[in-house]
């Protein structure tokens, strides 16, 4: 079955859920903290509630694994052949700032890899989807179009985080004679990364695995590499659910 129109569809009703809620005045987001303190807002909940519904509707028979509902132990999940990873809302902190960079996940897990990404960006009205494959694309406007990684130029466009600047990166950069760094939020490195925007996503630093499945298929269907330190396969079938440090490259070694 072709799930993408409906993940796509899903993860759109779920941004509209989360707009909602940041056209409101910041006293409504209804902030609190998780136990690792990251930030949790009414909108989070909003579209998780969404998603999951949606998606127990769609496939009945897959399990879920979201970031607002992971308590679910390692017993359970290692017996998972497929399953849908989510975060409702990627990027809260950009959220909470209002800048615009905030994402809705969803990605299709088969025996330990992605198979099927979908990253809805609510602000810029983005959508980047892809499927195994089947190539990787964008939809904005009403118009879609297919995406791919660019050949590097004497300088590498490399994408870090806003909110989650890393003093590894420096020793990373060294190898690069020239390079610019191109700042965004959320899982849209993955995307400037397989839509020709960025060379390199280098992440020395903390991700979940929901922050990365979906940005994983789309980079590889646009031509990318992905490779995470230490995992050379099953990367979304570990017990622990915190990823070690990764590289997303459109840089040929």
């Amino acid at each position: 079955m072709n799930y993408l129109p409906a993940i796509i569809n899903i993860a759109e009703q779920a941004g509209q859920a989360i707009l909602a809620v940041y056209q409101q005045d910041n006293a409504a987001f209804n902030i609190t903290g998780k136990a690792d303190d990251s930030p949790l807002t009414a909108a989070d909940l909003a579209a998780h509630q969404l998603i999951v519904k949606a998606l127990t509707a769609l496939t009945p028979e897959l399990p879920i694994l979201s970031e607002e509902a992971a308590d679910i132990s390692w017993g359970i999940r290692q017996n998972w052949q497929r399953y849908w990873l989510v975060d409702p809302l990627d990027g809260t902190k950009e959220f909470i700032k209002r800048n615009g960079e905030f994402t809705v996940n969803i990605a299709l897990i088969d025996n330990g890899e992605p198979v099927l990404g979908v990253i809805h960006a609510p602000v810029l009205a983005k959508t980047y989807y892809a499927a195994k494959g089947e190539g990787a694309f964008v939809k904005t406007a009403g118009e879609t179009r297919a995406i791919q990684v660019a050949k590097p130029g004497d300088t590498v466009r490399v994408v870090g985080s806003r909110s989650h600047p890393s003093p590894d990166l420096a020793g990373y950069l060294a190898q690069f004679s020239q390079h610019e760094m191109v700042p965004v939020g959320s899982s849209l490195k993955f995307c400037l990364v397989a839509e020709g925007s960025a060379d390199v996503y280098p992440r020395f630093g903390p991700t979940m695995q929901w922050d990365t499945g979906a940005g994983h298929i789309i980079a590889l269907e646009a031509g990318a590499t992905v490779s995470f330190d230490g995992i050379a396969a099953k990367v979304y079938q570990r017990e622990n659910l915190r990823n070690p440090n990764f590289i997303v490259s459109a840089v040929n070694d």
